[in-house]
């Protein structure tokens, strides 16, 4: 990772006429990567609450519309049905696991600077004593969870068209 991180061609030598020091241009862009993937965090979870939102306005819908009318809809229509709410389903869970995927490799990033910072905060003290998401009893990893939210819903979908057709 750190051929990729670090700039080769400016390090302490080049800040050493400069007003800012070399450690603190390295907090700064440190806190930048901490922020940055705290607002993919909140982007996930705006995200998550859209599609919560949508699926669970679509659940209400269904049930309320559906009970005694189900015999007047064409398969066809309840199949296409399906399909459209299977393929958000997929769509969200695709969504949470890149977001996943982005936030590792910030969180990745992250843990590189620190090697050149005085403490390692995340990398190795906190993320150390959450078994570096290994454990399940130490720390649960919110976006694998979130992962069973839409399985869920696919699941309940698949089983509410199945009660449909008998």
């Amino acid at each position: 990772m750190s051929e990729r991180l670090w700039n080769t061609r400016v390090g302490p030598a080049q800040y050493a006429d400069s007003s800012e020091p070399y450690q603190s241009a390295l907090i700064e862009q440190y806190k930048l990567c901490v922020e940055m993937a705290d607002r993919v965090s909140a982007r996930r979870n705006t995200a998550n609450t859209f599609f919560l939102t949508v699926n669970s306005l679509l659940v209400t819908l269904l049930a309320a519309v559906l009970p005694g009318a189900e015999s007047d809809i064409p398969v066809g229509a309840l199949i296409v049905g399906l399909i459209v709410l299977l393929l958000m389903c997929v769509s969200w869970f695709a969504l949470i696991r890149s977001y996943r995927q982005l936030n590792s490799a910030k969180w990745a990033v992250i843990g590189a600077l620190e090697d050149r910072l005085p403490a390692y905060a995340y990398s190795r003290a906190e993320w150390g004593l959450l078994g570096g998401g290994s454990d399940w009893r130490k720390y649960l990893q919110l976006s694998y969870v979130e992962q069973w939210v839409p399985v869920g819903f696919a699941a309940a979908y698949v089983v509410g068209f199945v009660t449909m057709l008998r």
